[in-house]
């Protein structure tokens, strides 16, 4: 049967939830804007034409469906009907995007399996990466790790404690990959056997830092959580930090960093404690997240397990760089003067991160935070103030991916730290 929508009244104001919004091109209308699902409830993706997206921009929860026709009408100079906002709206509800009964209902079902579930699932298995397990090692080993760092050279003394990878896919960021989890192959401690990992929430967040109290699952087996040093950062904190634990579920940051960190360990005996990092209000506002209590609170809890442990612990971010051009809202691609400024920008916010100045790294990037974009910013923070004391870094790798249908650009880099 054909799904006409839910009975609404003329006072229904349509309330889009919150997703995942980019611009991509498209052969039948130039250039669409897609909506994608953030918290796990729906696989699928709206596809919104350039012409209505002044109506979904409008899903706010403050107009009725009459009042938006009227509003996009007088900006646009052309009658928008009533019947085309609403024929808009019943198409979202179907997708789960609006928030209301049918949205929550299917949320609380996704909570529960989650909250449920033994291990996070290999999420993005045969998608971003191969869900056989022998052609995993074979793309990891010679996609990646066979394109980084020749074995290192040996360090008397000293051992890696903290590692910046990218997070984007591993098919654009195979050779940044490559050079963070060789570094880390050839460096790490033979007893360490703690991996912090702080993945970037792509999600909004409530809270300034999400746990989650489960191994996560690779296709090369699953990486055990640690469960005793999670319920420990849980109790230091003044907020619930599983407040926003169901954005684990969707978000590929950590999922990666597992993969490669279960390639890379092999049989030894580790485990992960898998952090998001929001701090999105911070970010928006300016505000350096040392004037955050709750922040502040879990972070200096998981520098005193990292202190504790010595050698034994490595605190792992997840993080790209920048995201720049028409994929983000940008009115056209980089050229290459801005190509050649964004590096240099890029480049002044690494070597900062590598001299371990958490503070000056933060007050850099959210300079230009609404123009550069730079989602890692809350994860390498919490990585550069938990990492353990007298750490010393170096950048590995930096590279630009260019998007080839619209020369957006996401750039990435690999850092490495010693003690």
């Amino acid at each position: 049967m054909e799904y006409r929508g839910a009975m609404r009244s003329s006072a229904y104001r349509p309330t889009l939830r919150r997703v995942d919004t980019f611009f991509v091109p498209d052969d039948e209308h130039g250039r669409v804007l897609v909506l994608r699902d953030m918290d796990g409830v729906n696989s699928a993706t709206a596809c919104v034409p350039l012409g209505l997206v002044p109506i979904v921009a409008r899903f706010t929860g403050a107009l009725t469906c009459a009042q938006i026709a009227r509003d996009v009408s007088a900006d646009l100079g052309r009658t928008v009907t009533t019947a085309l906002v609403q024929e808009l709206v019943d198409a979202l509800e179907k997708g789960l995007f609006l928030e209301g009964p049918a949205f929550r209902s299917a949320l609380e079902g996704v909570r529960k399996q989650f909250r449920e579930a033994a291990v996070r699932s290999a999420r993005h298995a045969g998608g971003a990466y191969p869900a056989d397990a022998a052609e995993l090692v074979t793309y990891l080993d010679e996609r990646c790790l066979n394109r980084g760092l020749p074995p290192a050279t040996s360090r008397p003394g000293r051992a890696l404690t903290a590692l910046v990878a990218p997070h984007i896919d591993p098919g654009r960021g195979a050779v940044g990959y490559g050079h963070a989890y060789a570094a880390l192959r050839d460096g790490v401690a033979e007893d360490a056997d703690t991996f912090i990992v702080f993945g970037t929430s792509h999600a909004p967040m409530r809270e300034p830092f999400a746990l989650c109290r489960k191994g996560f699952d690779t296709p090369l087996g699953p990486v055990p959580a640690d469960l005793d040093a999670i319920d420990r950062l849980a109790a230091s904190c003044p907020y619930d930090p599983y407040t926003d634990e169901l954005n684990h579920k969707q978000e590929h940051s950590i999922e990666f960093q597992a993969v490669f960190l279960k390639h890379v360990l092999g049989d030894r005996p580790a485990r992960i404690i898998p952090i998001l990092a929001g701090l999105g209000r911070q970010q928006a506002d300016g505000i350096d997240p040392e004037s955050d209590a709750g922040a502040m609170a879990l972070l200096r809890a998981v520098k005193d397990l990292v202190e504790e442990r010595g050698r034994r612990a490595v605190v792992v971010a997840g993080a790209d760089l920048a995201h720049v051009g028409p994929r983000f809202g940008d009115k056209a691609a980089l050229g290459p003067a801005l190509r050649a400024d964004l590096a240099r920008k890029d480049a002044a916010s690494l070597e900062l991160a590598a001299r371990g100045e958490a503070a000056g790294f933060w007050r850099d990037v959210v300079s230009d935070v609404e123009t550069r974009r730079v989602c890692g910013l809350s994860a390498m923070y919490a990585m550069l103030r938990t990492m353990k004391r007298g750490s010393t870094g170096e950048v590995l790798h930096y590279e630009q991916s260019v998007d080839p249908d619209d020369g957006s650009i996401v750039s990435h880099a690999a850092l490495a730290f010693h003690a």
